[in-house]
């Protein structure tokens, strides 16, 4: 059965799909695992005993990690250090190309999770790895390994996730805005559906999150907007679904956010 590029999971159609045998030690200091993925598939919470970096050549990831989600474009990565619980799962089909990183001190990399961008080296070299087997030629693939430890602590960083509350009843409000990204009510309404007051609920989302409500919401709405645009949706129906009045308020908030427009994004993605 085909599945149309512009299909999108959500948490309640994931469907979980088996997490790799592990096998201990590595091999190798880096060894690649390439797997395609339809949409709403999801590996479900799980640990390595290694290193490991989060990367689709094509389609959008989302990334659960503690209590943040992130969202993984093509031109991104995720790095998860060694002992962290996550569950990745696919919002549209998906070339899940992984690295598995052994402990090493002079890998540089951050102890906890953290957003790369993928440049077009670093992408070529992960799909490199893939391709070659390193019994045929083991020379040539422990540089490869090194290319791709020495690239990876060139990558800018950046921690653009969405922090996702401890609470059931932060939680519910968070998943039904996640849903429904347009939907523009504010804190007085939503503490009357939850049965607390809008003032507990303010400080309580604030200290589970460290955002306020305004500052959550447009983050979510660009992590939506990120996928939705991986997914080819045109800008002035992302604008209208994430709620925005007009194309261009929603091309200022992507632009004041990433410093390009929608449109700048896709081609630099294609690109």
């Amino acid at each position: 059965m085909s599945i149309s590029r512009h299909a999108s999971a959500t948490p309640a159609t994931w469907r979980e799909v088996p997490v790799p045998e592990q096998h201990l030690p590595l091999p190798w200091p880096v060894v690649a695992r390439s797997q395609e993925l339809a949409a709403g598939e999801r590996f479900p919470p799980h640990v390595h005993a290694w290193n490991q970096l989060v990367f689709a050549t094509e389609g959008v990831l989302q990334v659960t990690v503690a209590h943040a989600r992130h969202v993984i474009s093509p031109q991104q990565a995720l790095w998860v250090p060694t002992g962290t619980v996550h569950h990745t799962g696919a919002l549209g089909p998906a070339a899940f190309r992984n690295l598995y990183l052994a402990d090493d001190v002079a890998l540089g990399m951050p102890s906890q999770c953290v957003v790369l961008e993928v440049s077009p080296l670093l992408r070529e070299l992960i799909v490199e790895l893939g391709q070659v087997r390193p019994q045929d030629d083991a020379a040539y693939y422990a540089q490869l390994c090194a290319l791709v430890t020495a690239q990876l602590r060139r990558q800018p960083q950046h921690t653009r996730h969405l922090p996702w509350p401890q609470d059931a009843r932060l939680q519910r409000w968070c998943q039904a805005l996640y849903d429904q990204p347009a939907d523009a009510r504010g804190v007085d309404a939503w503490a009357r559906q939850l049965g607390a007051s809008s003032r507990t609920l303010a400080r309580q989302f604030e200290r589970e999150t460290g955002m306020n409500l305004r500052a959550w919401r447009t983050r979510l709405r660009l992590l939506r907007a990120i996928e939705w645009l991986a997914q080819g949706r045109s800008p002035t129906l992302i604008a209208h679904e994430l709620g925005y009045a007009s194309a261009s308020a929603f091309n200022y908030m992507f632009r004041v956010e990433t410093g390009m427009s929608p449109l700048q994004w896709r081609k630099s993605r294609a690109a």
